[in-house]
């Protein structure tokens, strides 16, 4: 490391870097522990003397300067590291400090420190034989700072201190260096650049994919905490052990991710080529230069974003440090920050596990950064950790010397490194940069859950050319599957050679004993068992080739080769000629081996690499080891009893008495027995020494017993107790240190044994006593194999074998490769589920290439089955199964935990990397999902955790995260992937200018392409993917996703767009219509189904809803336009039917043509929100109410002309029907009853005013008849007045009757036939039927008024005939008036024939049903009004009186304005209250009813007049006249007249009169009409006014007094007219003559107005 460079002293040109070396003895094996830049180097075991204290734990921290490292806690009194450390240092005033430190259980205690100037330390480039040194127990400080120790302790310890320089560089490399360094001091002045240097050799962007790194990169080191004390001042934002989410190959987000080839660039190659300048002097191992590019990664935009793996074991690592690393957290994470020039901080806050100290370092010098913004610019400089190794390896592996020193290796590294924080420290400062996207296409990382803004950026290639990015290497990062052993030489030297002995005489091929029965002739025990070989004769079963004696059912347990295990017996007891009988066999045999299998012997030498003549001798020295057997092999093993699990209850108490024997070959030792416990703890530890690698080591569990039925047991059998299970262990399978759960088996069919052990083996084989455990020897083989069949030979692509059956998945390689591993794990004892695990891992290397997914997946479910389903016979849960597992449990997990984050970054991009082109990445797709789900399924059932993540939701959300991308790629390049996809002319839309390719508000060419886009990729994902992703039916449909984040995102988008265009409305309506038919079709074919939309009002017609209106509004002119061109076309064709069925002209055709497809238009919307869909339908609803008024207001103008026309104006009337026919027709299209209330409401007052425009064209039409049918009528009066006869028809005269009224109706009929038969035709029935009622009701009134009631002159009224009659001053003159043809009286024979013509006409409209319905006709008013005039010709003049008297109650003033009081003494309160009186009159009038005869008697006294409003020059001289009308009078005295007074205008009369009245009819048929004349000589009298008083309203009162208001002439209905029309023609009847004069009467005109 080079923490602070810029510190040097110009006078120290090089800094020193300080080695250090921590020596031990002991026999255990060494436990190294890689610290910054450790050197693993072999050190001579040496002695740490006299830590007095029995239980120690502990470890030593060093400090020089202000760094600290920590070496890892060591047990025991005489504890051992062997560890180096490497410092740089920049000062020589200052000391080292070794402190020895006591683990304990809550806080740590100090054993004692040494302090050593580090001007008294030596320089050498070789390593010393070290140094005692005292501990003492207090430090002196002079300055705050430590200068010494004082009071010594009795403890001492072991150090090698000392200084190397790079002495040996040449004269003119020193002096480049020296200038280079010189350029770094003075940085922070003249900003210096290596610009050339850049330039010459470009830096590689962040890595992604694996890289093979050096051997000892994954040993954790988190103990050592190499770092500075100042380093805390940015506390971690959190830590977490369970998913590491972010390592370097998540995304680094390159601009808008167009370089996705860069994206996951393989760090493998990244920086091999970037060499130093000398490179005829640089010989780096290959470990360094992958080394740097994995975890140094330095790239413009990544500031040492790297996660590296330290969970593989190392190739010197143990067992031990997976327990070691238990304890600590996976990662720690750090904000890095950097500054600007101008000084202004900016924070990157980045989250990324950092699980070394190379990571440590970087966040400190950033954090230092901080400190010193002022100062110079300091260079990050850092040394991978493995440097060291890396470089040993390489020298040591080799016989050849090194070209240089490891020193000089060191200070070339370290240069190179700080060329390359350099540039990136440049990068860094650029402030023109975002300080979240640093240049480059590996800029800051990202993580799934925050997906970038990729509107701002050129986005990925899509949907149809999604191939696989070519440079994305198919693996997980190096982090996490590292093959570590592909670089440790010296591992692979070892592990070659245990491959040849394995495989020269594989124990597949091995000789079986040669088993016979045989007869003890003295007490024998079974080899196996131990127990004795019971019987008189053929006790058991002996070989005949090595003499092994064992129990018949013993004899499957020895599986050890029988030539071997002879061939080592003869030896040992001297038979040489046997023996070399026996070696001859096995050399034959590996003879023919060699032969015949010389594709596996080839295969193992190209896998590691060995050259010929090596291989050669190799396999000379592998053969003679072989035949030396075990004659030279000797181990010493040391064996802990830990504890036990479920075991069997044997004790009648249910429970056991447990204790252990472990035998190592004829060596036998027990545990202490814990009473009373099924799940017993003994820790206890055993030491054996073993000399045959054959051997075994047996450990039995059995349950004490102390009764006499035991120590008969004892006597006969050698046990004692019960047996509770076994484990054998073949010794030959230990290497290194093992802490194993084993499951306790049976040692016969009878035994019930249940359980497992968990023991901790620990195996020092002679010669190997520095040699990695043999399952790590396994990986290394496997790693190097899958690594020289995949990358060598493959070129990248993973071969997968074809085994089918159900262990296919045990099958790792083809035929070959496999048998190589086979036979290794069966050698050495490496389980089939630690063989799948390690190929598990190196397959997450390459787990994007074809294939591989599925066979992962599988592998995993094995593995889950494994751990997961555990057996009736063993109590241990399967995360203790998995905790045992001697791959690592941590390592394993981690393994898993980057893998599912990289699946499902991978499955954010399924686009990408799963095209839908491609079949079978398709089915890599399916297996990747599957994949996710075994690690779901591990997470729970292996691991236990509580509620790992949900494989579905997981591939949900990262379904979600790929769509997101792909809306947003899409939206930002569719015009171009438009063009690309749809556009069939290639010269087509080229010329659009880019800034106008996106969404515009001056037209809407952008959405209908994205809509098509966005509708392609939906296809795909239902078409192409759904089917694939399967694996979770109700919960995850890809195309059902696909479409909803699609359509929210759109809505979105679309939602801003529309409102944005509102504001303007640059573009037309039918623009905007299209485009919501386009919206309208995306939402109704995939979104209104799913399950979040289902059942709900979608957003999108509220988008729309304003340019809706905005056409509908366009479309009411555009009908209305349309309806004036229609008319007038119609017009000019003089309005023809459109064909002989249709009554109507083509006009209405036209004008619901043009509604009807603007209503189809809204229709097609299809628009679901109803409140919207009522707002149109109104807007619609008046646009037709517009239109129909006015074309019937156009043909109302103009009918009338059209009537003298023949059919004309009946096609017009039917125009006006179809209009209303097709009203009701849309009526119902818009919903009918459905239709909102107010659109509905419209519609009903359209069609009320329609029917009311027909009925006024009828009426016209009706009435423009009239002439002729007066003409008809006269002609039908002229007829009847020659019908003469009584009224009493006799019977025989009816016919004539009948035949009297044919002839009457002639002119009538001949003009009707005509007509009618043509509006039959012509007229649609209900314009028909309207027609016919106008006829008729001109037909009757005509008839009734020139037949029945002929008028009485041309005049109008009754009054002014007499007004005229009075002006001629003589009554003669009426009476010849009377008499007059015109004004001629019906007879009761003409009546008669009348009445049977009304029926004939009644008949005859009636048309058999065809016409008006007879109800309709009788009830006419028409008719009825004709009826009544006709029967009142029959009745008595006193009954027409009667009738008038009864009918008429509103003749003066309306009837109002009299007021009565009991007396005329008695004034009324106030006036008539009628308008416009011309006087009054005051009567008193007395009713009295004779009690015998009933007869009516009325006194009526005239008291005065009041008021009279009376102009005149001459004499005024009024008086009343009292006249009685009433039936029944023709021979009673019905008027009196009073005296008249001169010149009064309020005169007194108080006259009295007496009327008789019959008793034939009541008070109610009688009133009195009072009538004040001005009294004239010589001429009639003028009438001032009158009043009509009806007895009917004082009958009950029987006496009172009346005021009664004059008034100008008496009022009548049509009831009253007709009675005195009849009335006038009875000009002999006195009565009559009377009663019409009184009513025709009115006032006179006065003089002077």
């Amino acid at each position: 490391m080079f923490p602070y460079c810029h510190q040097f002293p110009p006078t120290l040109p090089f800094p020193l870097t300080l080695p250090l070396s921590l020596l031990k003895t002991g026999s255990e094996n060494v436990h190294r522990a890689e610290l910054v830049c450790a050197c693993l180097d072999s050190v001579p075991p040496q002695s740490w003397l006299g830590l007095l204290e029995d239980k120690f734990n502990t470890y030593v921290t060093l400090k020089v300067q202000n760094v600290k490292s920590t070496t890892v806690a060591v047990r025991g009194d005489q504890p051992c590291w062997e560890q180096d450390f490497m410092f740089e240092i920049s000062r020589l005033d200052l000391g080292l400090i070794v402190e020895v430190w006591n683990k304990g259980l809550i806080w740590d205690t100090l054993v004692g420190t040494v302090w050593i100037a580090l001007k008294a330390i030596n320089q050498s480039d070789e390593e010393g034989p070290g140094e005692w040194s005292t501990l003492e127990a207090e430090v002196v400080m002079k300055h705050d700072e430590i200068c010494g120790t004082k009071n010594p302790t009795p403890h001492k310890i072991l150090l090698d201190t000392r200084f190397e320089l790079p002495f040996d560089i040449p004269e003119e490399e020193a002096r480049y260096w020296t200038r280079k360094l010189e350029q770094i001091n003075s940085l922070g002045d003249d900003e210096y650049s290596f610009q050339e240097e850049v330039q010459k050799k470009p830096l590689p962007s962040a890595a992604s994919q694996c890289s093979f790194e050096d051997a000892d990169s994954a040993v954790d080191d988190r103990d050592s905490d190499y770092r500075s004390e100042t380093s805390n001042s940015i506390p971690p934002p959190y830590h977490t052990t369970a998913q590491p989410n972010a390592s370097v190959h998540q995304f680094t987000v390159p601009s808008r991710l167009q370089q996705q080839g860069v994206l996951r660039e393989s760090c493998a190659d990244s920086l091999q080529n970037y060499d130093l300048d000398y490179q005829e002097h640089v010989a780096i191992s290959p470990a360094d230069s992958s080394r740097y590019g994995s975890s140094c990664n330095v790239s413009q935009g990544s500031s040492h974003l790297s996660e590296l793996d330290h969970s593989h074991e190392s190739a010197h690592g143990s067992e031990q440090e997976d327990d070691h690393q238990e304890g600590e957290p996976n990662h720690s994470y750090h904000s890095l920050g950097s500054y600007q020039k101008d000084g202004q901080a900016r924070l990157r806050e980045q989250e990324e596990p950092h699980g070394e100290d190379e990571e440590e370092k970087v966040c400190e010098t950033e954090e230092k950064r901080a400190d010193h913004s002022a100062a110079k610019l300091p260079l990050e400089l850092e040394k991978p950790k493995d440097v060291d190794a890396g470089a040993q390896v390489s020298y040591h592996g080799d016989n050849e010397p090194p070209p240089f020193p490891p020193a000089r290796a060191h200070w070339i590294r370290a240069i190179s490194k700080v060329r390359l924080q350099l540039q990136e420290g440049q990068d860094e400062a650029d402030p023109s940069k975002p300080p979240w996207l640093k240049g480059g296409p590996a800029g800051g990382l990202y993580g799934i859950d925050s997906m970038p803004d990729l509107r701002k950026k050129k986005p990925i290639p899509l949907v149809s050319d999604l191939s696989l990015v070519q440079s994305r290497k198919a693996g997980i990062t190096s982090a996490m599957a590292t093959r570590t052993s592909l670089k440790d030489e010296e591992l692979k030297s070892h592990v070659y050679k245990k491959t040849l002995q394995a495989l020269i005489y594989p124990i597949s091929c091995t000789t079986p004993h040669n088993f016979e029965v045989w007869t003890a002739t003295t007490p024998t025990y079974c080899y196996e068992c131990e127990g004795l070989l019971w019987g008189i004769a053929r006790q058991g079963m002996r070989c005949g080739e090595c003499g092994v004696k064992c129990h018949e059912k013993c004899q499957d347990l020895l599986n050890a080769d029988c030539l071997q295990r002879a061939a080592e017996k003869s030896s040992k007891h001297g038979a040489e000629d046997r023996t070399q009988n026996f070696i001859m066999a096995m050399k034959d045999r590996m003879k023919i081996r060699e032969r015949n299998k010389p594709e596996i012997f080839d295969l193992i030498r190209d896998v590691f690499c060995e050259s010929k003549l090596t291989h050669a001798q190799q396999m000379k020295t592998v053969k003679q080891s072989v035949l030396d057997g075990t004659s030279k092999w000797s181990a010493k093993i040391t064996i802990t009893v830990v504890c036990a699990q479920g075991l069997q209850a044997k004790d009648k108490t249910g429970s056991s008495d447990p204790y252990v024997t472990v035998q190592v070959g004829k060596t036998k030792k027990r545990t202490k027995t814990i009473f009373g416990n099924l799940n017993p703890v003994w820790e206890e530890k055993f030491y054996f020494e073993c000399h045959n690698s054959s051997d075994r080591i047996k450990v039995r569990v059995w349950d004490e017993d102390d009764d006499i039925k035991s120590r008969v047991k004892q006597r006969l059998k050698r046990e004692s107790d019960d047996f509770l299970g076994q484990t054998i262990i073949e010794v030959r399978t230990l290497s290194g240190e093992m802490d194993v759960w084993y499951n306790l088996e049976k040692r016969t069919d009878k035994s019930a044994v249940s359980g497992a052990i968990r023991l901790q083996i620990s195996v020092e084989i002679k010669g190997e006593e520095k040699v990695a455990p043999y399952h790590i020897q396994y990986t290394c083989l496997h790693e190097n194999l899958f690594h020289h069949l995949t990358d060598v030979q493959g070129n990248g692509v993973v071969k997968i074998p074809d085994a089918k059956g159900d262990d296919a998945w045990k099958v790792y390689f083809d035929e070959t490769a496999q048998e190589i591993v086979d036979e290794f794990a069966m050698r050495y004892g490496i389980e089939s589920i630690y063989q799948a695990m390690t190929h598990f891992a190196c397959l997450s290397s390459k787990y994007m290439c074809p294939g591989v997914p599925a066979v992962m997946s599988t592998l995993l479910a094995n593995i889950n089955a494994y751990y997961a389903h555990t057996t009736a016979s063993t109590n241990v849960s399967a995360s203790d199964r998995f905790a045992a597992s001697n791959f690592g449990k941590e390592r394993f997990v981690k393994l898993l935990d980057q893998l599912h984050n990289s699946l499902r970054i991978d499955l954010s991009m399924y686009r990408n990397n799963f095209p839908a082109s491609s079949r079978e990445r398709l089915q890599d797709l399916k297996s990747t999902v599957d994949l996710l789900t075994s690690i779901t399924f591990f997470r729970m059932k292996v691991q236990e955790l509580q509620s790992p993540p949900r494989a579905s939701q997981v591939v949900k959300d990262c379904v979600k995260a790929c769509l997101n991308s792909t809306y947003e790629y899409i939206f930002n390049n569719c015009h171009e992937l438009y063009s690309r996809e749809y556009q069939t002319d290639p010269n087509k839309n080229q010329d659009i200018p880019p800034e106008e390719q996106g969404p515009s508000i001056r037209n809407l060419d952008f959405w209908p392409k994205l809509i098509t886009l966005i509708v392609s990729i939906i296809e795909e994902d239902k078409n192409s993917y759904t089917p694939v992703l399967n694996q979770f039916p109700q919960e995850l449909a890809v195309g059902k996703i696909s479409a909803e984040v699609m359509w929210s995102l759109f809505a979105q988008d679309m939602k801003y767009a529309m409102e944005e265009h509102e504001k303007h409305r640059l573009c037309k309506s039918a623009d905007y219509m299209n485009l919501h038919f386009k919206v309208k079709w995306l939402y109704n074919e995939y979104v209104r189904d799913l399950p979040a939309f289902k059942g709900k009002v979608p957003e999108y017609p509220a988008w729309f809803e304003q340019f809706v209106m905005q056409w509908l509004d366009e479309n009411e002119d555009v009908s209305l336009e349309f309806l004036h061109g229609a008319l007038e076309r119609d017009k000019k064709d003089g309005f023809q039917q459109t064909s002989e069925h249709a009554l109507f002209s083509c006009s209405v055709v036209d004008v619901f043509t043009q509604l009807n497809q603007s209503f189809e238009i809204i229709k097609k919307l299809e628009c679901p929100d109803p409140v919207i869909v009522a707002h149109y339908n109104r807007r619609f609803a008046k646009t037709i109410g517009k239109v129909l008024m006015q074309y019937a207001d156009i043909l109302s103008k103009s009918f009338e002309s059209y009537c003298s026309k023949e059919k004309l104006p009946c096609i017009l009337m039917n125009n006006i029907q179809q209009l209303r026919v097709q009203l009701e027709k849309m009526f119902e299209a818009m919903g009918g009853k459905e239709l909102d209330a107010e659109a509905s409401d419209h519609l009903k007052e359209l069609q009320v005013k329609l029917n009311n425009v027909l009925d006024e064209l009828s009426a016209v039409f009706g009435n423009s008849f009239q002439t002729r049918i007066d003409e008809c009528v006269k002609q039908m009066s002229d007829i009847l007045c020659q019908v003469k006869g009584t009224g009493n028809v006799a019977a025989n005269a009816r016919n004539t009757v009948a035949q009297d009224a044919d002839n009457v109706l002639r002119p009538l009929m001949d003009f009707l036939d005509g007509n009618l038969t043509l509006f039959a035709t012509v007229c649609e029935k209900t314009v028909l039927k309207r027609v016919l009622k106008e006829l008729w009701r001109v037909v009757m009134n005509t008839m009734e008024k020139l037949i029945v009631l002929p008028p009485l002159t041309d005049h109008t009224g009754t009054q002014l005939i007499f007004s005229a009659a009075k002006e001629l001053g003589h009554l003669s003159k009426l009476k010849d008036h009377m008499v007059r043809e015109e004004t001629r009286s019906l007879t009761p024979k003409q009546c008669a024939v009348l009445d049977l013509a009304l029926d004939t006409i009644k008949q005859y409209f009636h048309a058999g049903g065809n016409g008006l319905k007879k109800t309709f006709l009788e009830k006419s008013p028409d008719l009825q009004s004709l009826r009544y005039a006709l029967s009142l010709y029959t009745q008595t003049t006193d009954t027409l009186i009667k009738t008038f008297v009864q009918t008429q109650t509103a003749q003066v003033h309306d009837g109002k304005g009299i007021r009565f009081t009991a007396n005329e003494d008695v004034l009324p309160d106030k006036g008539s209250g009628v308008d416009d009186p011309v006087g009054e009159v005051s009567i008193q009038i007395d009713l009295y009813t004779h009690p015998g005869t009933g007869e009516h008697k009325v006194t009526v006294k005239v008291v005065a007049a009041n008021d009279l409003k009376w102009q005149t020059s001459g004499m005024f001289r009024p008086f009343v006249e009292i006249t009685m009308i009433g039936p029944h009078q023709s021979d009673k005295k019905r008027k009196f007249t009073t005296k008249s007074k001169s010149n009064n205008w309020a005169p007194k009369y108080n006259e009295t009169f007496h009327f008789i009245l019959g008793n034939e009819d009541g008070p109610d048929a009688y009133e009195l009409q009072v009538c004040v004349k001005d009294y004239c000589f010589a001429r009639e009298d003028r009438v001032l006014g009158i009043a009509v008083m009806q007895l009917r309203d004082i009958a009950d009162k029987g006496s009172c007094a009346c005021w009664c208001p004059l008034g100008r002439r008496i009022h009548m209905d049509e009831t009253g007219l007709t009675v005195l029309r009849i009335l006038s023609q009875r000009t002999n009847d006195e009565v009559a003559r009377e009663f019409v004069k009184l009513k025709s009467e009115s006032r006179s005109t006065e003089e002077g107005t």
